[in-house]
Order: C-alpha cells, then sequence, then structure tokens
C-alpha cells in the first residue's frame, strides 16, 4: 500500500467514532489528510476527535469533528450545509456509517426503514447535497464501504421497508445492495469496498471471527488515495477489484434506484 503524503486533501469520514471507521479517520490523519470526523452524537465525535489528537503525530487542526443523527435527515441536511460552508473543497467522501437491523421491524420518524435510511439513504443524500464541494480534480472520489452480503440481497421495489416481510439480514443486506449500485451512478466518481469481515459492532452478521478494524480500514484508505486509479462504479474486496453482484452494475437498476431514493428522501436531488 502507498504511504504517500495526504497533506493536500480533505476528506469526511462518516460514523468516524468507532470501528473501521475511527481507523479510517486515523490512517488518514497520519498521512497528512485534514479530516471531517462524522458522529452520530456531540459527545462521541468530542470523544473520538480528542482521541485522534491524542493519537502520535496528529495535530488538532487536521480534524474536525461533525454532527448527524443519520436516523434524522434533516440533521443529515444540515451536516451538508455545514460541510459545503466550511470545506467548499472536499476531495473524498467516505460513505461508511452503518448499523446492523434491528431484530423488530423499525421505521424511523422519517418513515424509512431505518437500516434503509441510515445504511443508505443517508448516504445518499448526503452525496447529492456534497456535490457542489466534492472535487473533479483527480482523484476527487466517493467512496461506499460496503458489504460482500449485497450479493445475497435483492430490492425490494414495491416494498423497499420490509413492512410484508421483515428479516433483519434481508434488510441489512438491501441496504449494502443500495450503496453498491449507488457507486456506479453518473453524478459522481464513486466505488465500493468490502474491506473484509472485522472485529466490529457488526461482526454478528458475519462471522465469529474477523481481522481488526486497522486491518479493514487500510483497504479504504488505499481507495481515498489520488494515487489510486479507479474505474466510476467499481467494487473491491479488500484490495482487489472484482465483479459486484449482477444488479449493481445495470443502468437499469442504477436509474430505478436513483428514483426511488429520491421519493423515499423527498427530495429532488
Amino acid at each position: 500500500m502507498s504511504d504517500s503524503d495526504l497533506s493536500s486533501r480533505t476528506v469526511l469520514v462518516t460514523g468516524a467514532t468507532s470501528g473501521i471507521g475511527f481507523e479510517t479517520a486515523r490512517q488518514l490523519a497520519e498521512r497528512g489528510a485534514t479530516v471531517l470526523v462524522h458522529g452520530r452524537t456531540a459527545e462521541d465525535t468530542q470523544a473520538a476527535t480528542d482521541k485522534l489528537i491524542a493519537a502520535a503525530g496528529i495535530d488538532a487542526g487536521q480534524v474536525c469533528g461533525v454532527t448527524a443523527d443519520f436516523t434524522c435527515l434533516e440533521e443529515v441536511e444540515a451536516l451538508a450545509r455545514r460541510v459545503v460552508a466550511e470545506h467548499p473543497h472536499l476531495d473524498t467522501l467516505v460513505n461508511n456509517a452503518g448499523i446492523a437491523a434491528p431484530e423488530r421491524h423499525t421505521l424511523t420518524a422519517d418513515g424509512n426503514e431505518i437500516v434503509l435510511q441510515v445504511n443508505f439513504l443517508a448516504h445518499y443524500l448526503l452525496t447529492c447535497l456534497l456535490e457542489p464541494a466534492l472535487t473533479s480534480d483527480p482523484g476527487g472520489r466517493v467512496v461506499n464501504v460496503s458489504s460482500s452480503l449485497h450479493r445475497t440481497a435483492s430490492i425490494q421495489w414495491s416494498d423497499p421497508h420490509r413492512v410484508r416481510r421483515y428479516s433483519r439480514l434481508a434488510a441489512y443486506a438491501q441496504s449494502q445492495l443500495a450503496l453498491t449500485v449507488f457507486a456506479a451512478d453518473p453524478r459522481v466518481t464513486a466505488v465500493s469496498v468490502h474491506p473484509g469481515v472485522c472485529e466490529t459492532e457488526l461482526l454478528s452478521l458475519y462471522a465469529i471471527n474477523g481481522a481488526s478494524a486497522a486491518e479493514g480500514a487500510a483497504h479504504v484508505v488505499r481507495l481515498c488515495d489520488p494515487a489510486t486509479e479507479i474505474v466510476n462504479g467499481a467494487y473491491y474486496d479488500r484490495d482487489q477489484r472484482v465483479e459486484p453482484a449482477q444488479a449493481a452494475t445495470e443502468d437499469r437498476t442504477v436509474k430505478r434506484l436513483s428514483k426511488l431514493a429520491d421519493q423515499l428522501i423527498g427530495h429532488n436531488t
């Protein structure tokens, strides 16, 4: 993996207070990047930024905490407005925040199934709203942290909130397929990556044991590096580019998902 200097780069990492998100923020900051550290609450975000600053070699000016609860789309909009205003030149957006689906079917106040909103719709909205700030300079990109479980999924077009038949694993997999499909949206330069099965809060969905969060984050950071050339819509399993599920590369599916997402977030993005 390249250890090129990233001091000219500004990166927003969602879900950066723990797990792969925190390790991604740490590794980016250690290589000189300015990192916007997103957390769900102000307390979580402050604790994460304090921990990063305490790490060797990371300057306080390199990390900036930003907060939004992705179960509330209004907070996502406020986050986007703040980032565009304070960081009009954003090199990379890492769409990493994610939750495991709850045992029981749960809707957000916005009326969306909670894992679909947190893992996909909030990132879709955020990405669209950050488009003015996301640079078109060489190396500018979006990195969606997805999952190999997207291969097991289908998008329930007529019942995306899975009201009629809810399964937590199916709901989670659907959110990951949607995020993977979104990487092929022509409006942004984006890739998606499965960072491997890691020791995070989502481990129970995959296995008993996993790699360290730092190992998983290294695969994300590699794709943030402008020295790593990417093709829009590409999918990586750790450090290897592989073909995603067939649906993730179909133009019809990409357009259909965009239309559905616009409806669900109530925006004409």
